[in-house]
């Protein structure tokens, strides 16, 4: 199965070596200009995330119809084809319940957001054994959802959600078919959801996407492992009447804190960089 790609090879400017895991087929390689290794995962999932960042360090223009992270890169299609390539690889996608309300037609999978290269990664996910679909793993404290949302109405999907005891009724309330609904305490522990990940879904790796919330949730509980970051040229402004999100929302760290993302290598398209980290 031919990939067609984002329309021209990603440009490498830098990468770390890198020892363990598995890695990319060499059709995809090429068009990436290197690997992505996958490290076997050991007590919980390989965790990791993918966001797009405006030249201004925003995440989203939070305007109706506009919340998404295509506003931000200007829908290019080298951060499409990376967001295709992170989700082919995963066994589940994590998202909040403000990211499933605003994009409730979205579906969490490689073919929805790069569909002219979704028979071939969907030929990727076969060959390392992962499940036609990625888990969709949907965290609300609320357990209010959207009842509109498409992946509740496709049989192609398995859904989890991740809610608390005081969320749980407001959950089951829907009623909705394709549903598991699982509390992780009076707040969602999500240390506990991923460890119930890998026993019992059998999830070795775990993509986030979101909202800001989420992720600064993953990063104070250390279970962030590495991070797909594009930096986008587009300008989005933030005021005192429209309040746009940076990358982390909900988490303030004290100086000198030890939260460090470590570089493992930087691409380039046009005037789009993709950058890869490490945490520890």
């Amino acid at each position: 199965m031919s990939y067609r790609g984002p329309g021209s090879h990603f440009e490498l400017l830098w990468e770390a070596a890198a020892t363990g895991g598995q890695g990319l087929p060499e059709e995809l390689k090429d068009i990436y200009r290197g690997d992505w290794l996958v490290p076997e995962s050991s007590g919980r999932p390989y965790s990791y995330s993918n966001f797009v960042l405006s030249h201004d360090g925003r995440v989203s223009f939070s305007t109706p119809g506009h919340e998404g992270g295509g506003d931000v890169s200007d829908f290019n299609p080298h951060d499409q084809w990376v967001m295709a390539l992170a989700r082919a690889r995963a066994d589940a996608v994590v998202v909040g319940a403000n990211t499933l309300r605003t994009e409730f037609e979205h579906q969490w999978t490689a073919e929805f957001i790069f569909p002219s290269d979704g028979e071939a990664f969907a030929a990727l996910r076969a060959s390392e054994n992962r499940k036609p679909t990625p888990l969709q793993v949907i965290v609300t404290g609320s357990g209010k959802l959207n009842p509109e949302a498409t992946i509740f109405r496709d049989p192609r999907f398995r859904v989890l959600i991740a809610t608390t005891d005081s969320g749980l009724e407001n959950a089951k309330a829907y009623n909705l078919p394709n549903l598991e609904i699982v509390t992780f305490g009076q707040e969602v522990d999500l240390t506990l959801l991923y460890q119930a990940l890998a026993r019992d879904y059998g999830c070795k790796t775990v993509l986030c996407e979101g909202g800001p919330r989420l992720y600064a949730s993953l990063i104070g509980a250390n279970l962030l492992d590495e991070e797909f970051l594009t930096l986008s040229p587009v300008i989005v402004g933030s005021s005192d009447i429209d309040k746009r999100p940076g990358l982390i929302e909900g988490l303030a760290l004290a100086p000198g804190n030890d939260k460090r993302a470590n570089l493992a290598s930087v691409r380039r398209a046009a005037n789009h960089l993709f950058l890869r980290t490490t945490w520890t």
